[in-house]
């Protein structure tokens, strides 16, 4: 029937991503992130991974490892434990603990669909290796019971089927009575809501002492959970738990209110800071160059490892954090007005991560940089404002503008703007400085028509002399006036040596000379992907990534003195929520920032008015409903513009991510927020 068939392919689709999801664990495996030597025997070749991917593969591994383990170490003194995998596809379990010797008294059941089984089995029986480990064994190849071990059973029966997989178990040789793990790695998700829940009540049921560990995924309607379950959808393996289960709180209920006594739910970028050694994450984040923060941390929220006990175990919390947690728990001063987002008035398809802006006069907008669906492009582009609305357009040059992302372009009024930093990739940071001059009338190496006239820039290298700093990306650089003289001051980033930079620089552009000025005051905590904008003769810096990994949350501002500068700090109230990649503009003596990344799951940054002279701060939450796609606000770009009203309006250009190993996704226009209602 046609509805069976739909359920089959739906079953196969899911068995399909045991295949990919063990690929991803061997190449993790394979780069140091974890030591497993026995995952390459369920593998035909070791397929490399981005970076990204191996972390991701790393965490969801450690996850439930560590839990693994606790189990281990809090059963150590019962004579007989049970470990009972769903859905376990070809995990390497049994294996890896036989290695370590960690196997004492412990049996272990491993059940998923007959065919993933049977293939399992086939694989066991032909590998010397993995038979090694077993002692004596008999297979069969009809199951339910594919391979039977005197420490090792795999059984073969639809998860769904409870009263057969009972049966199957108990033929096993499970005991009830025995303390018992229950591992669910992105399994019950696939099953509908009603099935996965008839499994959880049934094993709270059948196991009087027992610890069930989940690992799966949370917050569907955010624009990266958005993009994570069109991805799942297009395998034809629907993510069903996330509606009716869609954070922590509600996944935690649900086991409390399906037998379990106790439990507790970590989102994965809790369990990784939280719970991980700083030594084990200092090792980890050093093994490959990685600079795809917003994508990783986006990825950590949107998972979770949860614990749930029942019987005498329930004393035994395999999860719990340090009294002290490393992520602040702030909550947003959500305002009751939500900011509309609109697709911006134009002939524009405009994209790209890591871009940079600049507004070299009313009307015109400088892009450039940055990647997009073609590459990491080195083209220059121009928005280009008409009476019919705004336009794209290239420019092309002689003079080349380099491969560059997470640069910065900023402008000084009557000078030009200054293209600092960047890089072509992490071990490739951008060494030059790039001028660029709009000159309406004269003749120029850089040309575009804006359908009235000529609009020319003009690209020249810079040759600064004094001491330069580092090369640097994901740092900020602000326009500020010193004695009558344009500077650039410089702050932050990261490097190829450093992970995090705390320096800060001043470029005279009058002579092209990088000077000291005097800053007294203790110097902000090193930073990157933060903002910095100019304010009141200084600069106001906010946010960004710190040491760490942790977002900050602070106000810095830079004053200016009678001999230079000091740094002054601002107490916002009520506290900011910290975050970083976000996008920051002073209007008057408001702080505007919108979008970023914070790591926290009540919805994502919208805009936060912040007001310089009394730290009070609110944020406002965007309503995206006009925009006919998952608006991603980070690795960003914006610009202020001001309307033919007066009012003030502010485009938002370019960003996205690559969503873990969901395709990456791109903004594909510009849109704008109308601040009126809240300056």
């Amino acid at each position: 029937m046609p509805v069976n068939n739909k359920k089959l392919g739906r079953d196969a689709a899911v068995q399909g991503t045991n295949d990919s999801s063990v690929l991803s664990k061997v190449s993790a495996a394979a780069h140091g992130y974890f030591q497993d030597d026995y995952l390459k025997q369920f593998v035909c070749k070791v397929s490399r991974r981005a970076p990204l991917i191996n972390r991701g593969y790393y965490v969801r591994w450690k996850a439930v490892d560590y839990c693994v383990k606790q189990f281990l170490r809090v059963t150590e003194s019962c004579p007989r434990r049970q470990v009972l995998t769903l859905g376990a596809g070809f995990d390497s379990l049994y294996f890896r603990l036989h290695a370590e010797g960690a196997l004492k008294g412990v049996v272990i059941f491993e059940l998923d669909f007959p065919e993933v089984s049977r293939r399992k089995g086939v694989l066991i029986s032909n590998n010397t290796r993995l038979k090694e480990c077993l002692g004596s064994f008999t297979a069969s190849l009809t199951g339910p019971v594919y391979v039977l071990g005197d420490q090792y059973r795999l059984l073969g029966v639809d998860v769904r089927e409870t009263q057969q997989v009972e049966e199957t178990l108990r033929g096993a040789g499970l005991d009830c009575n025995a303390p018992t793990l229950i591992l669910s790695e992105v399994v019950l998700t696939y099953l509908e809501t009603q099935w996965s829940d008839a499994v959880i009540v049934w094993a709270s049921r059948l196991l009087a002492q027992s610890l069930f560990v989940m690992y799966e995924q949370i917050r569907p309607q955010t624009p990266f959970g958005r993009v994570m379950q069109s991805h799942f959808l297009k395998l034809n393996s629907t993510l069903h738990a996330l509606r009716p289960y869609p954070d922590v709180a509600a996944q935690t209920q649900r086991f409390l209110d399906r037998g379990w006594e106790q439990c507790v739910c970590l989102d994965i970028n809790d369990f990784y800071l939280g719970l991980i050694p700083e030594k084990e994450r200092c090792r980890v984040e050093s093994l490959e160059p990685f600079d795809e923060f917003e994508e990783w941390h986006n990825k950590c929220c949107h998972y979770f490892i949860l614990s749930a006990s029942r019987g005498s175990l329930t004393s035994q919390a395999l999860l719990s954090l340090p009294t002290v947690s490393p992520i602040p728990v702030l909550k947003p001063a959500w305002s009751s007005l939500s900011l509309v987002v609109k697709p911006m008035v134009g002939e524009l398809c405009v994209e790209g991560l890591g871009m940079a802006s600049s507004t070299l006069a009313p009307g015109l907008v400088l892009l450039c940089g940055g990647s997009d669906r073609a590459g990491r492009g080195a083209t220059a582009r121009v928005l280009l404002r008409g009476k019919e609305g705004w336009r794209c357009a290239h420019v092309e040059s002689p003079t080349t503008w380099g491969v560059r992302l997470y640069h910065t372009v900023t402008s000084v009024p009557g000078w030009g703007a200054v293209v600092f930093g960047g890089r072509s990739s992490p071990l490739s940071p951008i060494r030059t400085l790039l001028r660029v001059t709009h000159d309406p009338c004269g003749l120029s190496d850089l040309a575009v028509n804006d359908n009235q006239g000529l609009v020319r820039l003009s690209l020249t290298e810079m040759d600064c002399r004094g001491d330069p700093p580092q090369p640097r990306w994901r740092h900020t650089t602000t326009a500020l006036r010193h004695r009558g003289q344009n500077f650039l001051f410089v702050f932050g980033g990261r490097s190829r040596a450093e992970a995090v930079l705390g320096d800060a620089h001043f470029l005279c552009l009058c002579d092209q000379r990088w000077t000291e000025i005097p800053v007294e005051g203790a110097m902000p905590e090193p930073r990157f992907s933060h903002s910095a904008c100019s304010y009141a003769g200084g600069v106001v810096i906010c946010g960004g990534l710190g040491g760490g990994g942790v977002p900050l949350g602070d106000t810095v501002i830079l004053r200016p003195t009678n001999t230079g500068f000091y740094w002054d700090r601002l107490q916002t109230h009520p506290p900011l929520v910290p975050r970083y990649s976000h996008s920051a503009d002073v209007i008057g003596d408001r702080l505007v920032l919108v979008g970023g990344v914070w790591l926290h799951e009540d919805g994502v940054p919208g805009v936060a008015v912040l007001d310089l002279t009394t730290g009070v701060n609110v944020e406002h939450r965007l309503d995206t409903s006009l925009v006919p796609w998952a608006l991603m606000l980070h690795s960003f770009c914006s610009e202020l513009l001001e309307d033919a009203d007066g009012s003030t309006t502010l485009a938002l250009i370019g960003g996205g991510g690559n969503c873990f190993s969901f395709g990456t996704h791109h903004n594909p226009r510009p849109v704008t927020v109308d601040l009126k209602h809240v300056l």
